[in-house]
């Protein structure tokens, strides 16, 4: 009676091909885990963009309208200004929305700035926040109208927007009856503007990602200047 089994070349041969399809299954997923990689990745970068905006938009719309005493000392001694810097690569104001709190933290003394990408590569948008504790917090910030310390990005600082080819802030001014207002590179007037636009752009369009636009974000809260309020203190 034959003996029944397989031969060494049939092993050999079985052992090749499920090698060979075990690379194969490896292979499909290695290329399925990276896709999935850089989708997601993709996706949180988009998302990330999109909050940015999202983060400048309200921050601006949540300007509260504060009157600084500047360079005063404890006893409230100094000039009282609204408290507002505007300039092309620098903008300082009092929000009500935080990074960290969003609209249910405390007021904050919000500043936007630009400063060099890494490696001179481009602009990044930067911003810092400090506790706004009233009129004599905010005037450590200025010395007088329209004279603000320098801003300085530190660890804390935030990054709201990279890899841009620019960065520049606009005020929109109000204008005499029967003139459309006017868009300013600097804010010199007593008051608040009307609206803030941010424009920005990437170094690189990329169609296939949500790219960095520019901004327009309303001021809807105003105030009389020559009106004495009194702000509280915390």
């Amino acid at each position: 009676m034959r003996e029944r089994g397989v031969t060494l070349l049939e092993v050999l041969i079985a052992v090749t091909l499920l090698s060979l399809l075990s690379v194969a299954m490896f292979m499909a997923m290695r290329i399925g885990l990276n896709s999935f990689a850089k989708a997601d990745m993709r996706l949180m970068d988009n998302r990330r963009v999109a909050g940015a905006q999202r983060i400048v938009e309200d921050e601006i719309e949540g300007l509260i309208p504060v009157m600084a005493i500047c360079g005063g000392a404890a006893g409230g001694a100094g000039p009282r200004i609204p408290f507002f810097q505007g300039e092309p690569d620098v903008m300082r104001l009092v929000s009500a929305f935080s990074l960290q709190g969003g609209w249910r933290g405390q007021p904050q003394i919000l500043e936007l700035f630009v400063i060099a990408g890494e490696n001179g590569r481009g602009v990044r948008l930067v911003a810092n926040e400090t506790l706004y504790t009233g009129p004599l917090g905010a005037g450590r910030f200025c010395n007088g109208p329209r004279q603000f310390v320098p801003v300085n990005a530190g660890a804390e600082s935030f990054v709201l927007a990279d890899k841009l080819a620019y960065c520049r802030f606009r005020y929109l001014m109000p204008a005499p009856p029967g003139q459309p207002p006017e868009w300013k590179e600097t804010w010199t007037a007593q008051t608040w503007p009307l609206a803030v636009r941010i424009e920005m752009a990437p170094i690189e369009a990329d169609p296939a990602r949500v790219q960095p636009i520019s901004v327009v974000a309303p001021v809807k809260l105003h105030r009389n200047p020559e009106i004495h309020y009194e702000d509280l203190q915390y």
